[in-house]
This record gives C-alpha cells, sequence and structure tokens, in this order.
C-alpha cells in the first residue's frame, strides 16, 4: 500500500484555493472547479459534466435505469443518495433534528427549510411583483398567478388548476368524497374549511364583526355581503335591464326573470320554481307542516311572512298607511284595495 496513504499526508496542493489531495487524479479533477471545464458530455443531449460519474448518473435519465432498489417495499431509485432518505420512511429514523424547536426530519435540507420559520428568510423572489417565498415550489405556484398558467387537468370535466391541491379538492365533486366529519351530528364535508364553519352552528361562534353597527357573523362572506347594507353598494348588475344587487345569489335569480327558468321541481305534482325558497314553501302544502308559530294563540303558517303579518293582530301594528287620507292597514293587500276608495273605482271605504 502506497505509504502516503498509510500516513494520510496530502501531498497534492491546489494552487488556487489550497484545498490538498492524496492522490494527483483527485487534484486535477478538483481544479475543473476552477476552470470550469466539463469534459464529460452526454452523446444523448449535449449536457456536460466535470466528473465521469456525474454523466453516468445522467445518462440514467435517458435509459430510466434504477438500479438502487428498497429491499424492504421494491421500490427503486436512479441515483443512491434518493434511496437512502427513502429508507427512513420505513425506519422512521429522523436524525435532523432542529436545535430551536426539537422538531425533527428524515432529511438535512427538510431540516434547512424548516429553519427559515424561525428565522424569517425568504430567499425566493418573484421577478414580476417582488414577493418573496420561504420555499422555492411556493414562488413558482405564485408565478402562475402572473402567467396563468395552469397545470393540473380534471379528467372528468376538464377543469384546470394553478395548484395540485385544488384539483384534487375538486374531484372531490364528482366523487363525491366527504372526508371531514363532524364529532357532534356526523355531517360531513368535502373540505376542511367547510367542516370549520360548520362547527360554528353548535358553538354559537361568529369570528366575523360588521365595523359599522357590531352584528357578527360565522362567515367572511356573510359580513362582507352585509357591510353592503352601509355602504350602499350593489356591484352585481343585470345585463338585461340593469338591476343591480349586494350579492351575486340575488343576481342570478333575478336572471330567471328574463330567462324563464325554473330549476327547482316538485316530485309530487310537477309544478316547478325559480327560486329554492319556493319549492320549500310549497312541499308544505302537500306535507301540511306549518313550521311558523305564534307564541300568543298558538296558531301556525306554513311560511314565516304570514306569521309576521299574524302578529300585527296582537300588537296592532299598521305599518301601511294611505298617503291620501291616513288610513293604515296591517296588510299591504288591504292598503291596496283601500287605495281603490281615492280612484273612480270605489268597492271598498275605509
Amino acid at each position: 500500500m502506497n505509504s502516503k496513504l498509510e500516513t494520510g499526508e496530502k501531498p497534492y496542493s491546489c494552487e488556487v484555493c489550497g484545498s490538498s489531495f492524496t492522490r494527483k487524479r483527485n487534484m486535477l479533477r478538483h481544479m475543473q472547479t476552477h476552470t470550469g471545464e466539463k469534459p464529460y458530455s452526454c452523446e444523448v443531449c449535449g449536457s456536460s459534466f466535470t466528473h465521469k460519474f456525474h454523466m453516468l448518473n445522467h445518462v440514467r435519465i435517458h435509459t430510466g435505469e434504477k438500479p438502487y432498489s428498497c429491499k424492504v417495499c421494491g421500490f427503486s431509485f436512479a441515483y443512491k443518495q434518493n434511496m437512502l432518505p427513502h429508507l427512513r420512511t420505513h425506519t422512521g429514523e429522523k436524525p435532523h433534528s432542529c436545535e430551536i424547536c426539537g422538531s425533527s426530519f428524515a432529511e438535512k435540507h427538510h431540516l434547512q427549510q424548516h429553519m427559515r420559520t424561525h428565522t424569517g428568510e425568504k430567499p425566493y423572489s418573484c421577478e414580476i411583483c417582488g414577493s418573496s417565498f420561504t420555499y422555492k415550489h411556493h414562488m413558482f405556484r405564485h408565478m402562475r398567478t402572473h402567467t396563468g398558467e395552469k397545470p393540473y387537468t380534471c379528467e372528468v370535466c376538464g377543469s384546470s388548476f394553478t395548484q395540485k391541491i385544488s384539483m384534487l379538492k375538486h374531484m372531490r365533486t364528482h366523487t363525491g368524497e366527504k372526508p371531514y366529519s363532524c364529532e357532534i351530528c356526523y355531517s360531513s364535508f368535502p373540505h376542511k374549511q367547510h367542516l370549520l364553519r360548520h362547527m360554528r352552528t353548535h358553538t354559537g361562534e361568529k369570528p366575523y364583526s360588521c365595523e359599522v353597527c357590531g352584528s357578527s357573523f360565522t362567515q367572511k362572506m356573510s359580513m362582507l355581503q352585509h357591510m353592503r347594507t352601509h355602504t350602499g353598494e350593489k356591484p352585481y348588475s343585470c345585463e338585461v335591464c340593469g338591476h343591480s344587487f349586494t350579492q351575486k345569489i340575488s343576481l342570478l335569480r333575478h336572471m330567471r326573470t328574463h330567462t324563464g327558468e325554473k330549476p327547482y321541481s316538485c316530485e309530487i305534482c310537477s309544478h316547478s320554481f325559480a327560486c329554492k325558497q319556493n319549492i320549500v314553501q310549497h312541499m308544505r302544502s302537500h306535507t301540511g307542516e306549518k313550521p311558523y308559530s305564534c307564541d300568543v294563540c298558538c296558531s301556525s303558517f306554513t311560511q314565516k311572512q304570514n306569521l309576521v303579518t299574524h302578529m300585527r293582530i296582537h300588537t296592532g301594528e299598521k305599518p301601511y298607511s294611505c298617503e291620501v287620507c291616513g288610513c293604515s292597514f296591517t296588510q299591504k293587500q288591504q292598503l291596496l284595495r283601500h287605495l281603490r276608495t281615492h280612484s273612480s273605482e270605489k268597492p271598498y271605504s275605509c
């Protein structure tokens, strides 16, 4: 054996950085990092490399060769360094630990990424708007907001998405999968945020408050829609007649007055309705259900508005007044009939 290797002597030194080596060929190979020389080229795509084994590793991209196999599950890899972290999925080994919070990781680069949660480092920046990100894949995902790229496509309906997770969530609309269940009433939901929102029906939590009147809401969207009652904003306009609405759903319902669409049909008598609440009310004519009850006399009604009108019998409230003579009425229909007494048609009197 070479005596220089036995003694650990490194007689070959790099004149550029001072690194020393036991073998001359190792020193010469190291010099290529300074000269930029890449003498080994791929015959398929022309990529060049400083070391022969890097070129041989690269060639596996073209050949598909995966010589390193997991003895547990048989999964194979093109590179040895990829197989070693995979083995930890079987052993559970996490040799890389965070000195700040104690979290442990199977791979060193996962620890390095985790450390940014403590340092606040965001090394990846968008060249277009300057936004910065902790992880490289977050920056790539953000770039799609500028390019409009949607690389993930639903195989069922063809809808496309910027993020894979969005496409997977969308697939539940086709599969009907609802993996998130309420532990109280066992209702299930396709998305976690839907479950969290539902839980407020049990807890009574209303985390969103109106800064104007203090009204609180279980959903942020409900609060934003409510704010329009103060601002008067009506951002949704009908392209046919110009009517505007505070909510998109109100515009969609209104459009049916133009299209004549009645998507809600009664399975018993085949009557159809433009609005869902109308068919709900109609079904009570078949079931006899009267869910709205008077607390004073126990009369019950199929519609909430009928109960509101009925309560005026007990309260004496008459909110509809005639501008001509001042007579007031409990119902709007009574006022309209009364107005005929001031016209040429006089079938009724005050």
